[in-house]
């Protein structure tokens, strides 16, 4: 036959034999090589499929492994109050309806550990305390601040039945602040002409790439001092008469103290840790946790997402109020 296959002539010294050795041994090798990529690949494929799984999965909590039996609920407040974060209004009020909610609750304790952020996340949390409070009057809320109870922090620590702290804990800060930068002096030095085009008198106010204008500063200040007397008539509302703020004027002034400078203020009833309240004040020494927790993937995802962009973006901008 024509096209039958003929095996090449020997040259007499063995070389196209050689090479036809050599040329199969490479295709065996190129198909062990492939056959190694795509255990790889498959391999890759199956660890990012279990890790998935893995970050996807509920995540039991404490509350779970409870068995039902009679516990003090603990509700943990860490970090910045604002939405969507850890200490956010919908996490918190969560966690607080559902410690309520539970016939076993004896008593609940907010641990805190945070310098404040958002008025409104703050009030929302507030309010819903004292709606749960009246729903369920057997039902005590401790605050315990540990490190630090500044601000918004405190805000929601008032609305407790008490409150309770380290003597070395950071209490108080009733005050509000926003803050912002100007740019105007460095854009001139840049050589870069600022234009804005708005539709209202001061849809642009507070600008930082444009000098300040007084009006619109008297204005923010106005806003601000709203804000500080409603933060400072829900703290009396939760305190009421244990406040020494006729003693000390500068109570409410933004300042910060101790928390055995605080016993004396008013500001704390007294000084313990969460397991010091559950043990001694509610009588019901197990802590169970009603705190809503973030899933790894939530925090995998705030970690590579846009966060680090926005609040560059709002201190080199505008930042809102925040209680401080």
């Amino acid at each position: 036959m024509a096209d039958e296959w003929k095996a090449p002539k020997d040259d007499g010294d063995g070389k196209s034999w050689r090479l036809l050795e050599k040329t199969l041994l490479a295709g065996i090798q190129e198909q062990r090589r492939s056959r190694r990529w795509g255990i790889f690949f498959k391999l890759l494929a199956f660890v990012y499929l279990f890790v998935a799984l893995v970050l996807f999965a509920p995540v039991p909590t404490l509350r779970e492994a409870a068995h039902g039996g009679a516990h003090t609920a603990l509700i943990e407040i860490r970090g910045m109050i604002a939405d969507e974060e850890p200490a956010g209004a919908d996490n918190i009020v969560t966690s607080l309806r559902a410690a309520f909610k539970d016939k076993q609750t004896k008593g609940v304790v907010l641990r805190i550990n945070s310098p404040g952020g958002s008025p409104v996340q703050s009030g929302y949390i507030y309010d819903e305390i004292h709606r749960l409070r009246g729903k369920y009057p057997e039902v005590k809320v401790y605050a315990v601040i540990s490190d630090l109870g500044a601000s918004g922090a405190y805000y929601i620590a008032s609305a407790a039945d008490a409150i309770y702290a380290d003597k070395a804990s950071l209490v108080g800060s009733i005050g509000v602040t926003a803050a912002s930068f100007g740019f105007v002096e460095t854009m001139g030095k840049l050589g870069v002409e600022r234009r804005v085009y708005t539709a209202g008198e001061h849809k642009a106010f507070l600008d930082p790439f444009q000098p300040q204008k007084e009006d619109e500063v008297r204005f923010w200040r106005g806003v601000l001092d709203v804000t500080h007397r409603q933060f400072i008539e829900s703290v009396k509302r939760g305190r009421g008469d244990r406040l020494k703020d006729a003693e000390y004027p500068e109570l409410f002034s933004g300042l910060v103290w101790s928390g055995e400078q605080a016993v004396q203020l008013g500001l704390v009833d007294g000084l313990g840790s969460a397991s010091y309240v559950a043990r001694e004040v509610i009588g019901e020494e197990e802590l169970v946790d009603f705190t809503v927790h973030e899933s790894p993937f939530d925090r995998f995802a705030k970690k590579i997402g846009t966060s680090v962009a926005e609040r560059l973006a709002l201190w080199m901008g505008f930042q809102g109020p925040v209680l401080r």
